[in-house]
C-alpha cells in the first residue's frame, strides 16, 4: 500500500503565499492552519526550507498585503528555523518600508485612520499623490508603508535578539538610519533601533576610581545601561574583585535569562561615569559611551543617591555576556587611569528610575 504524504511546511508556505497574492482569504486561512499544525512536527531543517520557500513572496508581495507572511517568517525562526534563510529579504523590506513611512506624515499628517475598504484607501493614496506630486504607484507604496510597516518589524526583532542573527544582518547602517528617523507612530521602530545598536564582543575597560583597580571585560548582548549596571556589579562585586554587596541572584537572573522582574527592585551600587567625567545614565545604551584610546571606558564612582529599577532587561530573548577578561596589573592600570577625568555634575533632569 502507498501512503499519502502530507504537504511539508515549505509546500504549505508556497500555498499560503499564492493565496495571499490572489486575495483568497479562505485558502490563506486554511493554509495557515495547516502550517501551524505542521510546524509542531517539523525539525529545524524543514523550518529552514520553509523560510527559503517564503523568500520570493516576502520579496515581491506588496507591503500592505505581506504582514502575515512576515509574521509567519518570524514564527518559523522562533520555532527553530535558521534566520539567515530570509534575513536579507526581511531587512530590505523593513528598510524600504521605514524609509517610505517617514515621508508620509509630511504629505498626509498622522491622524488618518487606516483605510477599511478600497474606496477609503484610494482616497488616502490620491491625497498623498496630490500633496507630494507623486504618481499613484509611489503614493500607494508610501501609504502602505505608513499603515503596515510596523507589522513587518517584529519579524526582525526575534532574530536580532540572537547574537548570530545580529552578526548575519545585512544593511545594518541603513536600518539604523531608517529606524532613527521613524515617526513615533511606528512604535516597533524604537525596539528595532535598540537591537541594531547592541554591541557584541565589545572590549570594555572598567575603572574603580576609589581603589584604582582597572578591569578588562568583553560585553555582548546588553540592551541598556540598567542591565549593564547589574551585570558589572555581578562580575566585579559578585566575583570578589570589589567591595560591596553582590546583586541578589534574582536580580542577575532578571538581567540575564530569568524572569524579567525580580521579587524586589534591583538596586544600583555605583554611579557610572565615562572617561571624560560625564555621567552615564542607566536609560542609555553601552553604544552611547564614547571610546577613548580605542576603548569604551566606564568609571565606577560611589552612588550619589539610591537608584532602583524593576525590570532586569529590555529584550527578553537576548542573552547577555559581561565577561571579566583580566584584572590589570598596576603598570597597565596606570595608563588607563591617566585617561580618566574627574567626575562632573550631571546636566538636565535626572532620568534614572528611582
Amino acid at each position: 500500500m502507498r501512503w499519502n504524504r502530507g504537504r511539508s511546511v515549505a509546500e504549505l508556505c508556497t500555498v499560503l503565499a499564492e493565496a495571499i497574492e490572489r486575495h483568497d482569504e479562505g485558502a490563506a486561512q486554511k493554509a495557515f492552519q495547516e502550517i501551524v499544525a505542521e510546524v509542531e512536527r517539523a525539525d529545524a531543517g524543514a523550518l529552514t526550507e520553509a523560510l527559503v520557500a517564503l523568500r520570493p513572496a516576502l520579496a515581491e508581495v506588496p507591503l500592505g498585503n505581506g504582514a502575515p507572511l512576515a509574521a509567519l517568517a518570524g514564527g518559523l525562526v522562533e520555532a527553530g528555523g535558521d534566520p539567515a534563510a530570509a534575513l536579507d529579504v526581511l531587512a530590505e523590506r523593513v528598510a524600504v518600508g521605514l524609509e517610505q513611512a517617514a515621508r508620509f506624515p509630511a504629505l498626509a499628517g498622522t491622524d488618518l485612520a487606516a483605510p477599511t475598504d478600497a474606496a477609503s484607501a484610494r482616497a488616502v493614496v490620491e491625497r498623498v499623490a496630490a500633496a507630494g506630486g507623486l504618481d499613484i504607484d509611489d503614493a500607494s507604496q508610501l501609504t502602505q508603508a505608513w499603515f503596515t510597516v510596523n507589522e513587518w518589524v517584529p519579524a526582525l526583532l526575534l532574530p536580532l535578539q540572537d547574537k548570530a542573527g545580529r552578526a548575519a544582518l545585512p544593511q545594518r547602517q541603513r536600518l539604523i538610519e531608517a529606524a532613527s528617523v521613524a515617526p513615533d507612530e511606528i512604535a516597533d521602530a524604537h525596539w528595532l533601533l535598540g537591537l541594531l545598536l547592541v554591541l557584541d564582543d565589545e572590549p570594555l575597560v572598567v575603572v574603580h576610581r576609589e581603589s584604582g583597580a582597572v578591569f578588562a571585560l568583553t560585553v555582548s548582548g546588553v540592551g541598556d545601561n540598567f542591565q549593564l549596571h547589574t551585570l558589572l556589579a555581578h562580575a566585579l562585586v559578585g566575583g570578589g574583585h570589589l567591595p560591596g554587596t553582590p546583586p541578589a541572584a534574582d536580580w542577575v537572573a532578571a538581567a540575564s535569562d530569568g524572569p524579567l522582574q525580580p521579587s524586589n527592585p534591583i538596586r544600583g551600587q555605583f554611579n557610572l561615569v565615562d572617561a571624560g567625567g560625564k555621567w552615564i545614565w542607566n536609560e542609555g545604551r553601552p553604544v552611547d559611551i564614547e571610546p577613548v584610546a580605542g576603548r569604551r571606558i566606564v568609571v565606577l564612582d560611589p552612588a550619589p543617591y539610591e537608584r532602583s529599577w524593576n525590570v532586569g532587561r529590555v529584550y527578553p530573548l537576548m542573552r547577555p555576556e559581561v565577561r571579566l577578561d583580566a584584572v590589570l596589573p598596576p603598570d597597565q592600570a596606570a595608563g588607563w587611569l591617566r585617561l580618566v577625568s574627574p567626575a562632573k555634575s550631571p546636566t538636565g533632569d535626572r532620568p534614572d528610575s528611582l
